[in-house]
């Protein structure tokens, strides 16, 4: 059997466990957020700065995905809100089954927002649909301004990007118009958030737009 029917099989069963992931979670009009990176991104403390911010106002839930260790799903247990930890054992990504299984531990009645922080890896994760409403891609302006163009398929599949670690970008070469023309050629309808959590920066625009997000789902 060649490496090409392979993949393809892999991804079919994906997609079709996604959808049923997808219309459970609609049935329970909880909204999903799929957010990817690189590791060092910081998405991990922006995950803590958003639950933080919200998790007065709306019930949250986590899936963790990390290869081996458990260390980012502390961090957001320390926040009051219910943690799944997926360890993959080495795999790059969390795919639809992944997501199945952890979903059945959580009550999807008693929350509003499933936040899934799939693996570091900004090339895998973004060929798996899990069954979430959105993807979201963080990078950091250390990570340099030609990142889209290097790893295309997360920044066009991706409904928001957000760049983090704004206060640094006097400290490096990063060129923000050269990285908003390159998002914007890849996919023209992203939502762009600058963000620093060290000064707090644009983290308030990001959880007003969530919040509204997981309203409207809750409305439909």
């Amino acid at each position: 059997m060649s490496e090409i029917k392979v993949v393809t099989d892999i991804l079919k069963a994906n997609d079709e466990i996604h959808s049923l992931n997808r219309k459970k979670l609609d049935e329970k009009k909880v909204y999903v957020l799929n957010v990817m990176s690189s590791p060092g991104s910081g998405k991990t403390t922006i995950l803590e700065k958003i639950i933080s911010k919200l998790k007065v106002d709306i019930k949250i839930a986590v899936i963790e995905g990390d290869p081996y260790t458990s260390l980012d799903a502390r961090r957001i247990e320390a926040k009051g809100v219910p943690v799944v930890q997926i360890n993959t054992g080495g795999a790059c990504h969390l795919d639809a089954n992944m997501i199945r299984n952890a979903m059945d531990t959580i009550n999807l009645n008693e929350i509003e927002l499933l936040i899934v922080e799939n693996v570091g890896n900004l090339v895998c994760p973004a060929e798996f649909d899990i069954g979430e409403d959105i993807k979201v891609t963080v990078m950091s302006t250390t990570e340099g301004t030609y990142k889209p163009l290097k790893c295309p398929l997360a920044f066009e599949k991706s409904g928001v990007v957000i760049l983090n670690k704004i206060d640094l970008v006097e400290y490096t070469n990063f060129d923000t118009a050269e990285f908003y023309k390159n998002v914007r050629l890849l996919n023209d309808k992203s939502i762009i958030f600058e963000t620093s959590c060290t000064q707090d920066v644009g983290l308030d625009e990001l959880c007003f737009w969530l919040k509204n997000k997981v309203r409207e789902k809750q409305n439909e």
